[in-house]
């Protein structure tokens, strides 16, 4: 490997870093300086500016990454738990949660018009994921027939609007189960 090749792997670990210490920080507090990120990252401020010349630009970064992860879980989630395709859901429904914390900072921070680009940007892959948790489930009997996509997505909104206090979690586990309980066949058929 030469050493441009080196200094190309080193600045790809040093963003990766930055965007992993930045995610860390943004569950902890909106309000992350990006002093306090490069710290956490373990790199200078003049490398994170290199990579990310604004605070909007990192926490864009984030949002992407994250929701990419988001999207790539449902495969693996629905190969895993094939019997319990329900299971496959709440587990994915359990990591838009922990997406919807850290969405609820950088939508704080993110001008609006930047914010509803990357929603509109990102709408058809999250539908399309849901509608694949739930045609899962509607196939294995556990979900209602009559649950389309649009509609759990419009159902867990709450998950970035929902105050970040402290008992944020349990809270979310216990709304998070009243729409799983939502999507199951009534018990008369």
């Amino acid at each position: 490997m030469g050493e441009r090749a080196t200094r190309r792997a080193d600045a790809e670990q040093n963003r990766a870093r930055i965007v992993d210490a930045a995610r860390v920080a943004l569950t902890e507090s909106a309000d992350a300086t990006l002093n306090s990120i490069a710290k956490r990252a373990g790199v200078g401020q003049g490398t994170l500016y290199r990579h990310f010349a604004t605070r909007e630009a990192l926490l864009l970064a984030v949002y992407r990454q994250d929701i990419e992860e988001l999207l790539r879980a449902a495969p693996e989630l629905l190969r895993t738990h094939a019997r319990q395709p329900l299971e496959a859901l709440r587990l994915w429904l359990d990591r838009l949660a922990a997406y919807g914390r850290i969405k609820h900072g950088v939508a704080q921070a993110v001008e609006a018009a930047t914010r509803a680009d990357l929603s509109n940007a990102y709408y058809g892959p999250v539908i399309d994921t849901i509608g694949s948790l739930l045609r899962a489930g509607q196939d294995a009997g556990v979900v209602r027939a009559d649950v389309a996509a649009p509609d759990v997505l419009l159902l867990v909104d709450f998950l970035w609007r929902t105050d970040q206090g402290p008992d944020w979690e349990p809270r979310t586990r216990h709304l998070l189960g009243l729409v799983l309980d939502g999507l199951r066949p009534p018990a008369d058929g």
